[in-house]
């Protein structure tokens, strides 16, 4: 069983940073995929960036590339997303998830309970 618990969400401002972070409880953090995903009202989830359990591969959706970057420390049990040049198209809550990869794409298996995350323009 893995617990996450999202935190760093909030306001900003287009063209803002804003850096969300995911603290994982539990065992064996390193030996999940872990990804973010996000979910703008009416609208599904999706999503946002995964990464490796090692760290050495990330998986970005086309929207964020070059924006966002998603990294980890398994030494602390948390994965990041810092998110550059904010645009209000990012606002969503933003949800952390633990799981496996299946060739390009994340299958999650455990979630946060998410955090909003609101771009002013």
């Amino acid at each position: 069983q893995v617990q996450l618990v999202e935190s760093g969400g909030g306001l900003v401002q287009a063209g803002g940073s804003l850096r969300v972070s995911c603290a994982a409880s539990g065992r064996a953090f390193s030996t999940y995929n872990m990804g973010w995903f996000r979910q703008a009202p009416g609208a599904e989830r999706v999503t946002v960036a995964h990464i490796s359990g090692s760290g050495g591969s990330a998986y970005y959706v086309d929207s964020v590339k070059g924006r966002f970057t998603i990294s980890r420390d398994n030494a602390k049990n948390t994965v990041y997303l810092q998110m550059n040049s904010l645009k209000a198209e990012d606002t969503a809550v933003y949800y952390c998830a633990a799981g496996a990869q299946l060739g390009a794409a994340m299958i999650p298996r455990y979630w946060g309970q998410g955090t909003q995350v609101t771009v002013s323009s």
